[in-house]
């Protein structure tokens, strides 16, 4: 199907590729989950239920988004970098 070097050329590319966007999803994924679990044990052990669940769980809502933000704008400024360094500067 693919030339038997292919993935020996690409290995690192998409390799990096694919962790990248792994990397991404357990950020927004795992800051959900702890801020949820947070919560979920402060209202156990305040005994506040349901309020500090929903404020710790939108407070983990909210990093993972900044955390994708932040490692999209990575990605940005390398893929600009690799850009500039294969076709030349921006006018």
């Amino acid at each position: 199907m693919f030339p038997k070097d292919w993935f020996k050329i690409n290995d690192k590319k998409y390799l990096d590729a694919i962790s990248t966007a792994g990397v991404i999803g357990l950020h927004m994924v795992s800051s959900t989950v702890v801020g949820l679990g947070m919560g979920w044990y402060l209202d156990r052990w305040l005994g506040t239920k349901p309020w500090l669940t929903g404020v710790f769980l939108i407070l983990g809502i909210v990093a993972g988004f900044k955390n994708v933000w932040l490692d999209s704008r990575r990605l940005l400024k390398a893929q600009d970098k690799e850009d500039a360094e294969r076709f030349g500067p921006k006018d």
